[in-house]
């Protein structure tokens, strides 16, 4: 390995120009600067041509000094890496489900402008990924909608996400045949969340297979599109209506009892988040919606 008390001489040196400017900006004496030059020609060759009055780089010296500031640049990325001290600095990575995400990205990007250094990763992702990514360290924080069991994650109530059944503005529901008559709007999870809601609200419905299906859409930000466009409904978590940019064009209705998913934030347990990752969660838990319980 390459002494790097060698390298920095070296690297003065060269962009320095002489041994006196060099020796001066490290300061140190003209003879260490020049025997740490001739340690690194005994084991690299001929770096530099020496003149009266100032040093040329051989092409041997050029490789060097490239070397070294492919070290200085790995160096500051692993600094900018680890600081887990700084708050405003360094990379917040976030991977979630997309209906939260689309309410939580947008406050990370918010913070991301305040603090310039700071730089947001997001990806949207079913719940077995968002597993696999925090455990496999390629996420810090992620956000599941069940409590996962395993040693290495820690795992804290985040909000409560509530699903909606969400029809065009106007549209008068209060009945199954008024669904029927809406048609359903569909998605990955629709039947899943329709048949959730819908059971509680219409225990005696003959299902959401029943419901003549007006569309599918497997993107998060468009399934509120149709819609808006009056046609049909479809059932989603609160904070994907919520971040629907044509609020004026669609209605949640309340026809019965609340349903509630409750969602975790889970990262790794065998090391503390870092502070910038902390920052980021102070904001986004202060926006989200305060729970009306806090499950056990």
């Amino acid at each position: 390995m390459v002494n790097p008390q060698w390298l920095r001489s070296f690297a003065a040196l060269a962009k320095r120009g002489n041994f006196t400017r060099a020796a001066d900006s490290l300061l140190l004496t003209q003879s260490a600067v020049s025997q740490h030059v001739k340690q690194l020609e005994a084991e690299y060759g001929q770096l530099i041509i020496r003149h009266s009055r100032h040093v040329e780089l051989t092409p041997a010296g050029h490789v060097l000094l490239r070397f070294y500031d492919e070290i200085c640049g790995a160096e500051k990325r692993l600094n900018a890496s680890l600081a887990a001290r700084d708050d405003d600095q360094g990379e917040i990575s976030v991977i979630s489900p997309g209906s939260i995400g689309l309410s939580l990205y947008p406050l990370l990007l918010d913070l991301q402008q305040q603090c310039p250094d700071l730089t947001v990763r997001y990806r949207f992702a079913p719940d077995k990924e968002v597993l696999d990514a925090v455990l496999n360290n390629h996420f810090e924080l992620g956000i599941v909608p069940l409590k996962p069991d395993h040693p290495s994650l820690n795992a804290e109530f985040f909000a409560n996400e509530y699903l909606e059944l969400i029809a065009p503005a106007g549209a008068s529901v209060h009945t199954w045949p008024d669904l029927e008559n809406l048609g359903f709007i569909n998605h990955p999870d629709g039947n899943v969340m329709a048949t959730r809601l819908l059971s509680r609200w219409f225990p005696a419905n003959p299902g959401v297979s029943s419901l003549p299906e007006n569309g599918f859409i497997n993107q998060i930000g468009l399934i509120l599109e149709p819609v808006a466009r009056g046609m049909g409904f479809t059932v989603l978590p609160r904070f994907a209506r919520m971040a629907f940019a044509r609020q004026e064009a669609i209605q949640a209705l309340e026809l019965g009892p609340e349903v509630v998913n409750p969602l975790w934030l889970i990262y790794r347990a065998e090391w503390p988040l870092s502070r910038r990752a902390q920052r980021a969660l102070s904001v986004l838990r202060t926006s989200c919606e305060t729970p009306r319980a806090t499950p056990a």
